[in-house]
């Protein structure tokens, strides 16, 4: 009786084993269409001035061809200036918030990537 106790709590803790790795990320929608390097995602959008606040998940140059994918949305765009509480600057790192003229409406949540 013993034997199969232990067998039992060994087969559940195998297959708790199984369950506690990660699953892999499921893309959505408007991420399957492209497959380029995630950038960042728009934070906020600040309609009057047509400025999108980004947060950054990796570098990102002045100069750089950046695409927008989000909703019915999907455009690409050079990154001409952006700034970092109201500073120029030429380029942000990994974790930044930036702010950058986006030439559409974007909402917060859509994508960045880098073209």
């Amino acid at each position: 009786m013993v034997k199969v106790i232990k067998k039992s709590k060994e087969k559940l803790k195998s297959s708790k084993k199984l369950k506690s790795k990660s699953k892999p990320k499921i893309l959505k929608k408007s991420e399957k269409k492209f497959a380029g390097k995630l950038l960042g995602e728009v934070s906020n959008y600040f309609e009057h001035v047509g400025v999108a606040a980004i947060k950054l998940g990796a570098e990102l140059k002045v100069g750089d061809k950046i695409k927008v994918v989000g909703g019915e949305v999907e455009f690409e765009q050079d990154v001409k200036s952006m700034q970092i509480r109201h500073e120029v600057v030429q380029k942000a790192k990994k974790g930044d918030e930036i702010g950058i003229k986006i030439k559409e409406k974007v909402r917060k949540g859509y994508k960045i990537f880098k073209v």
